[in-house]
């Protein structure tokens, strides 16, 4: 495949769409992580109790240790760890990050109480979040969502990932500092406003883009590896996570 120009990257891309508890209390539930996830039907137990994440607006600022924000992508450089050495041993200097970066359209589009994604990049397909308890969810609608509700988080520990609106529409972007120990309540809900882009570092708890109506697209581009670790609210923590979109 030729490489986009950052000319090209700015341009309209064809894509394929891809028991209540106290909440102070952290009730991990062991899960086999190694299963593949069925991103497109989660089967989330019901009664799920929720988290509320702080909404903060997304500046350099705020989001120090997560990222930065992008004025223009082409000039965005995605990090690529190298591959980690397996003894005393080091990788040779010049090996383990040539595997470079994918790229293609990120897809956030609301279908009633349903938050969809998709990833050109990567080829993936997602339910990121609800507008209501999963269990009462429905796409027979057309009602604007107030709110959203996460059920699961990931990052990625090959490399950062970039995420550009193609139009300039506010958006939001939860997040977590790394840690493989990461709890529901270390989330925070950034907003933005469609004017830039967001830039997230290796390692940082994320889950795409979420629109905030509707369907809107995003440029992304991220590490080829693309090694994925995740974290399920549902079913470790018994919650899911929340944020007022209306």
């Amino acid at each position: 495949m030729t490489p986009l120009t950052p000319v090209d990257r700015l341009r309209p891309l064809n894509s394929k769409l891809v028991s209540h508890k106290p909440a102070h209390q952290h009730h991990r539930t062991d899960t086999n992580m190694q299963a593949p996830i069925d991103y497109l039907n989660p089967q989330l137990p019901a009664n799920l109790r929720c988290v509320s994440m702080p909404l903060v607006a997304a500046t350099d600022a705020t989001l120090s240790g997560y990222g930065r924000l992008v004025d223009d992508p082409a000039q965005c450089q995605v990090e690529i760890v190298r591959w980690p050495a397996q003894g005393t041993r080091p990788v040779d200097a010049d090996t383990g990050d040539e595997a470079g970066t994918t790229e293609g359209v990120f897809i956030s589009e609301w279908r009633g109480d349903i938050l969809y994604g998709s990833n050109e990049a990567v080829g993936g397909n997602y339910i990121l979040a609800y507008a209501v308890a999963p269990e009462l969810a429905s796409t027979e609608h057309d009602r604007p969502p107030a709110r959203m509700l996460l059920w699961h988080a990931n990052y990625h520990p090959d490399g950062g990932q970039l995420f550009f609106p193609l139009e300039r529409r506010p958006f939001y972007v939860p997040l977590a500092l790394p840690g493989d120990d990461v709890t529901p309540e270390r989330f925070v809900c950034f907003s933005f406003d469609g004017t830039q882009g967001l830039y997230i570092h290796p390692n940082i708890w994320h889950e795409g883009v979420f629109g905030l109506a509707g369907k809107q697209r995003f440029f992304d581009q991220q590490g080829a590896v693309h090694a994925r670790v995740s974290v399920d609210f549902a079913r470790e923590f018994n919650c899911l996570l929340e944020a007022s979109i209306g």
